[in-house]
């Protein structure tokens, strides 16, 4: 697909010089740094809805479970 996008100078003449020196395509460079952005926002919007959902979730361990738990370790000899 063909699409016309505003950058600032700067930045469009760093990626043709990134572009030339690697040997890749314009449309391949921009394509890669789309897809790249798009998977690294989407995993911090997942952590961010799962920071939301456990804000309000304690963190620690109830006594009697962290009890039965350390009980149930057979010991071993180092």
């Amino acid at each position: 697909m063909k699409t016309a996008i505003s950058i600032p100078d700067h930045i469009f003449q760093a990626a043709e010089t990134y572009a030339d020196d690697h040997g890749v395509s314009r449309s391949k460079l921009y394509s890669e740094a789309i897809t790249q952005f798009l998977e690294k926002h989407s995993k911090a919007e997942v952590t961010k809805k799962l920071n939301e959902v456990y804000s309000n979730q304690t963190s620690s361990i109830d006594s009697s479970i962290a009890a039965l738990q350390f009980n149930s370790i057979c010991e071993e000899k180092w």
